[in-house]
């Protein structure tokens, strides 16, 4: 793949997101789809949501362009479109948390039952772990993990759009040095997709992802990385290059479990004490150096 044809890709989907960003703008503010502000939020005054309906159009766009149809390819369609309309429906109207699991469950499921994509074993430094049938519910989790992982970082403008982006095009990097063209693309179109969210979402931020973007990010993201498995070299550069890049939310969410259960707090129960919150409270760097720090 040449610098011209990754530049088409990101390109095309930037530019279609950055033009549909304000008509999902108009539509959330239409329907009441807003974030208003309260004692644990950082914004003063509502905020539109469904910013990522633009995301998923963008990325839509540069699939039925650029991407390859395949069973896999149907079965992340599938269930990341499962997981968009819960976040749509969560970011109209509160959806409990129990049912938002199980809707993460479901569109999760669909990725090894019906795509055959699948964590089937860990080989690193000599060791080597076969899951066996084990494999399937590793599977779920590693992919419902992720999408919570999204989710919980999206407190400050533009922190987990700018995020993804990096993991994006980490992981299209590495998988175009291993050879793996179709991830690279995947990656590339997600990713163009986001930046053109992002240029409305950076600090100040006209719009928000809302719940539809974080988890379907956290979704695409998750199973994006899992497409390298079977394939030795890109098995390790695709799965180890999210984990690696998203180690401080990762390592921020499992601490926020563990603070929430020491204080008799349900795991949905949001809090100021996320990194992000430290930085900017704190350290009182503000929201844009403390989203910079994190980047």
């Amino acid at each position: 793949m040449d610098i011209k044809r990754v530049l088409l890709m990101v390109g095309t989907t930037f530019l279609f997101t950055a033009l549909f960003v304000p008509v999902v703008k108009k539509m959330a503010n239409f329907i009441g789809a807003l974030d208003m502000p309260n004692e644990r939020k950082v914004h003063k005054v509502p905020i539109p949501r469904l910013g990522g309906l633009g995301i998923y159009a963008g990325f839509l766009l540069g699939y039925m362009l650029f991407g390859i149809h395949s069973v896999q390819m149907n079965a992340i369609l599938i269930g990341s479109f499962i997981i968009l309309v819960t976040g749509i429906f969560d970011d109209i109207k509160p959806v409990p948390a129990k049912w938002k699991l199980l809707a993460q469950t479901v569109g999760a499921s669909i990725i090894p039952l019906y795509g055959g994509i699948l964590l089937k074993d860990i080989s690193a430094f000599g060791l080597y772990l076969n899951f066996g049938i084990l494999a399937y519910p590793i599977t779920i989790i590693f992919i419902v993990a992720i999408i919570n992982c999204i989710n919980l970082i999206d407190g400050l403008d533009g922190l987990s759009a700018g995020i993804s982006v990096i993991v994006l095009f980490t992981i299209s990097m590495t998988s175009l040095i291993s050879g793996r063209t179709d991830i690279a693309s995947l990656s590339l179109v997600l990713a163009g997709s986001i930046m053109g969210f992002l240029f409305f979402n950076f600090h100040p931020a006209k719009i928000f992802m809302g719940d539809c973007g974080a988890l379907y990010i956290g979704f695409m993201i998750s199973v994006i990385s899992l497409l390298g498995f079977g394939y030795s070299m890109s098995a390790f550069f695709t799965l180890g290059a999210p984990i690696v890049v998203l180690m401080v939310p990762i390592m921020d969410t499992l601490i926020a479990i563990v603070r929430r259960k020491l204080n008799h707090k349900k795991f949905s129960e949001a809090d100021r004490s996320h990194l992000h919150h430290n930085l900017m409270f704190k350290l009182n760097l503000g929201q844009k150096k403390s989203v910079l720090v994190l980047y």
